[in-house]
């Protein structure tokens, strides 16, 4: 039996990113590959036709490119921070139906997928939580759900598309709350400048009914803006597009890889990793 998602609901908004990662392993198989996503997209009762009509144009495509160097990098800073921790604590910011967590899992992390009370609901239903790994329903911009992480073998935190949403003074809160609460902790995240979030909010200014785009969070030299927020960060970054992978695939044309150099360079599309204390 197929689990039926109604249009116009909350649950809708996580079909979507989902199906750009079911389009990301289609188009791109050397690059990237999201079994998860491939089956739960066969699981679900919804009508996916206006994704594929729209996934025939160019930027559509490239979209999903952006979507598969994204998660391949944020998997790549959780693997790297793994091999130092491996019994530390995996923690899914924002989670919705992704499973990058269970995709690092090393056999001997501990795995936290958070995401609003609605969000996990449907979660539990699609993807039950597995060995070692819990699914919690929180807000993030609360600091109730630090207690709920067992960071005593280190923890490594990630985002993915999560903090475009958020005000600057929120996501400036949330780090250093974390900072307290796990010492030697690493965050990873996608982010990008001012006038790439502007693009981006044209997609959820309508429903978000947000006036002051200029308060949402944008960065463009994530050392230089962030480093001030707090003495004990580390921040660092790289662009999402081309730092971590040359795009050099047959399956990626001249053309989309310019458009990869004019996302990192122009629009700052980059990973930010930034350390909290000492332990990485």
């Amino acid at each position: 039996m197929k689990y039926k998602i109604e249009k116009n609901t909350v649950q809708e908004t996580l079909i979507l990113p989902l199906y750009s990662r079911k389009l990301c392993s289609e188009l791109y198989p050397n690059l990237y590959r999201d079994e998860t996503a491939v089956r739960l997209i066969d699981e679900i009762d919804y009508d996916f036709s206006e994704a594929e009509k729209s996934s025939r144009s160019l930027m559509q495509r490239f979209g999903a490119l952006e979507v598969a160097m994204r998660q391949n990098d944020l998997a790549f800073e959780v693997q790297a921070y793994l091999k130092n921790h491996p019994c530390a604590a995996v923690v899914n910011l924002g989670c919705g139906l992704d499973n990058t967590g269970r995709a690092c899992d090393n056999g001997r992390c501990k795995i936290y997928n958070l995401d609003f009370p609605d969000v996990i609901v449907l979660r539990q239903q699609l993807l039950p939580a597995g060995e070692r790994e819990q699914n919690i329903p929180c807000d993030l911009k609360k600091p109730a759900w630090f207690d709920k992480i067992d960071a005593s073998g280190g923890a490594v935190f990630f985002a993915s598309g999560v903090f475009y949403y958020f005000l600057t003074e929120q996501v400036r809160a949330l780090v250093q709350g974390m900072a307290d609460a796990f010492p030697g902790g690493v965050l990873v995240f996608d982010a990008a400048n001012r006038t790439a979030v502007k693009m981006i909010a044209k997609t959820w200014l309508r429903t978000a009914k947000i006036k002051d785009v200029e308060a949402y969070f944008a960065v463009s030299d994530a050392e230089r803006e962030l480093s001030p927020w707090d003495s004990r960060l580390q921040v660092s970054s790289k662009g999402y597009m081309l730092g971590y992978n040359d795009l050099k695939d047959p399956s990626v044309s001249g053309f989309f890889r310019f458009l990869a150099k004019v996302g990192d360079n122009g629009m700052k599309m980059q990973i930010v990793k930034i350390g909290f204390g000492d332990r990485q």
